[in-house]
């Protein structure tokens, strides 16, 4: 079901919406916004379709996300002009907004021993869409017209939605929706507390909110500058992308291991400053092969970074508010991977391409810094799992 989802989400946007935006006539500056808000939309929604899967269970919540898969791509078809493209770019987001948090909620729910690894293989899941998303997507856009695209778009998320119609409930909630609500209202405002409050899970979420900005920025930006700089055609530039995520699919399993093993903190440090030499650098040399290598070590960086984000929030809320939990680390990230376009974009109308992903990847590398070391003074709770050590 996730892979589905996701390659239905990816293939929607990646290499296809950036182009599809410039084809409406839209300026450069201004492309990052519309591609942002789909993104914005997860900022609003993630933490609470966590909260929401805390109180009536994972089951429901996920098999709104999937007809939101099923139905948003054939709005494509209808669009004619940039506001139009903004509206159906919110209502896709509802999907991924939703599914994101509670999906990975209720693999953390399964597993308490291995967790990384385990919500490691689910992502590696997920990023089978991805992979397959850019390459498939770059050969289905003819010219100016996307129509194939959102049409394969389309069915990968109707049969999402069949694949979610066959997920077993896994949570222990049982009643009706307005039972759970009431039982549950006056408790959980506990967690929220409890959450919001925890230095840990917030600075954790934070990092992964750089990560996605460094992501955001590229995944809108590379395109473009391939493109109309570098004139390579849109399937080259698919399968770039194609790269990145076969990298991250392929190695997020085993460094969810090594982070269960040797820390979440050094994981992440040291992904995150892998990440941001490679953005300096991706743009350096025109070689279609050296670019394909530096956005392959960018998504290892990705991979080593949220293998462990994701396992390390996990690890530090409660059980019975893993759900909020997650959905506050997926709206924090949503804020970084919906501002990556909006400043690079600004940053490219001022500078330059090349300045713009030289300054990101910079600051990417001044963060991961910046956070092992202050996680040296955070205070590790445990979490909600009876005999579960948290890693640090």
């Amino acid at each position: 079901m996730g892979g589905l989802a996701i390659f239905s989400s990816t293939i929607a946007k990646n290499p296809a919406l950036p182009l599809f935006i410039r084809s409406l006539g839209v300026p450069v500056a201004i492309v990052g916004v519309i591609a942002a808000a789909s993104t914005i939309v997860g900022i609003l929604v993630s933490f609470p379709a966590g909260m929401l899967s805390d109180i009536i269970g994972r089951r429901p919540v996920i098999l709104t996300a999937a007809f939101v898969f099923a139905t948003a791509p054939f709005l494509y078809l209808f669009i004619t002009s940039p506001w139009q493209l903004v509206l159906v770019r919110v209502y896709h987001g509802l999907a991924t907004a939703i599914l994101g948090p509670v999906a990975l909620a209720a693999v953390a729910d399964t597993y308490k021993t291995g967790r990384g690894e385990r919500m490691g293989w689910y992502s590696s899941a997920t990023m089978i869409g991805r992979f397959l998303a850019p390459l498939i997507g770059g050969i289905l856009i003819f010219g100016d017209n996307f129509r194939w695209v959102y049409i394969a778009s389309g069915a990968a998320g109707i049969l999402a939605l069949a694949a979610a119609f066959r997920l077993p409930d896994i949570s222990s909630v049982h009643g009706s929706l307005r039972e759970n609500l009431m039982r549950q209202r006056g408790k959980y405002g506990q967690e929220i507390r409890f959450i919001f409050h925890h230095a840990g899970i917030l600075s954790t979420s934070l990092i992964e909110a750089t990560q996605y900005f460094a992501y955001g920025a590229i995944e809108t930006f590379l395109p473009i500058y391939l493109h109309e700089k570098l004139g390579y055609p849109a399937w080259k530039i698919g399968v770039l992308f194609t790269a990145q995520i076969l990298a991250a699919a392929f190695t997020k399993p085993l460094m969810g291991r090594l982070s269960d093993r040797y820390g979440r903190v050094p994981m992440i440090v040291s992904g995150l400053a892998l990440g941001g030499a490679t953005t300096v650098l991706i743009l350096m040399s025109s070689n279609y092969y050296a670019v394909l290598f530096l956005i392959a070590v960018f998504g290892l960086g990705l991979a080593i970074v949220t293998a462990s984000t994701s396992a390390l929030v996990a690890d530090l809320c409660r059980a019975k508010g893993r759900g909020g939990a997650m959905g506050v680390l997926s709206g924090i990230m949503d804020v970084g991977q919906s501002s990556g376009p909006i400043v690079a974009g600004a940053l490219i109308g001022a500078y330059s391409y090349r300045s713009t992903f030289a300054i990101v990847g910079a600051g990417m590398f001044v963060i991961s810094i910046i956070f092992g070391i202050f996680m040296r003074s955070v205070k590790f709770e445990k979490g909600g799992d009876e005999g579960h050590r948290t890693p640090q």
